[in-house]
Parts: structure tokens; sequence; C-alpha cells
């Protein structure tokens, strides 16, 4: 069995894509205008063999399409655990609320006059947080701490 030449060989969508990756570079550093990359940009994506592709860089340096070359897969860094992990978003928001409350709730004392027991409301609220947020709001920040501990030690 004859072995098809090389630039006879079909190509794949991988293979376009490699080369239209490649062409945006060289319009990138000014090889290219945007009017010659639509022009070059549609005869990749119209051409069926290695030898058609190859003639649209023939006049480029480097970078050149990969041909069936595997495409490398770039895993993202593992992100660290967040310091909002294991906290609902209604402990969240009373988190933010309450110091507002609490400024608000001043605010409005001394500029009306009002009577400083006014200030018993955010105070309650936050005397009834753990009812409000629910239970394990130190626990969460404890469990958050040991996690992160046993992912440095193992």
């Amino acid at each position: 069995m004859s072995e098809v030449p090389s630039p006879q060989l079909r190509i794949s969508d991988q293979d376009r894509e490699s080369a239209l990756t490649a062409l945006g570079e060289h319009m990138s550093v000014g090889r290219i205008d945007i009017d010659e990359f639509g022009e070059r940009s549609a005869r990749i994506t119209a051409a069926k063999t290695r030898g058609e592709l190859s003639e649209v860089f023939l006049d480029l340096p480097e970078p050149h399409p990969g041909f069936d070359a595997p495409k490398t897969v770039v895993s993202e860094p593992e992100k660290p655990a967040s310091t909002w992990a294991g906290i609902s978003s209604a402990q969240r928001v009373m988190g933010a609320l309450l110091p507002l409350l609490f400024i608000a709730t001043i605010v409005f004392i001394i500029g009306t006059g009002a009577s400083w027991w006014l200030i018993a409301i955010p105070i309650g609220i936050s005397v009834a947080g753990e009812g409000l947020w629910g239970k394990g709001w130190e626990n969460a920040h404890k469990k958050l701490g040991k996690q992160r501990r046993g992912e440095l030690d193992g």
C-alpha cells in the first residue's frame, strides 16, 4: 500500500484552528493587517489538505500551524479555598449589613435626638445572629483552617 504524500494529506478542524491561532499571532505583531488576515483566514477555513494550508504561511516566519498535534491541556492552578467557603449567602448578607445598621442607627440617634435605646435594635439582631445566620458560623472558620492545614501537610 502506497503512502499519501504529506502535502496531500487531509487536515482536521484542529489543524485549521492551529493555523488560525498562528495567523492571529502574525496579525498581533503587525506582520499582516486586518484585511490580509481576513483573506488568509478564509483560505484556511476552506483548505482541505496540508499543502493548501501551508501555502498561506509561505511568506511568514514561525509560528506555523502544527498538523495533528495533540492539544495541550493547560490546567488552571489550584485555587485556594475561599475564606467564604461554608458560609451561606444569608450569613454573608447579614455580616455585611450589620455594621451598616449600627452606623445608621447611631447617625439617626445623633441626627434626630432620639433615645439611645434605639441602639438595642442592631444589638438585638447581633445577639440573635446565631438564630438568623444559622448554627456553625464559628465552626465554619475552624473547619476551613483544618482543611487548609490538611492540604499543606499532605
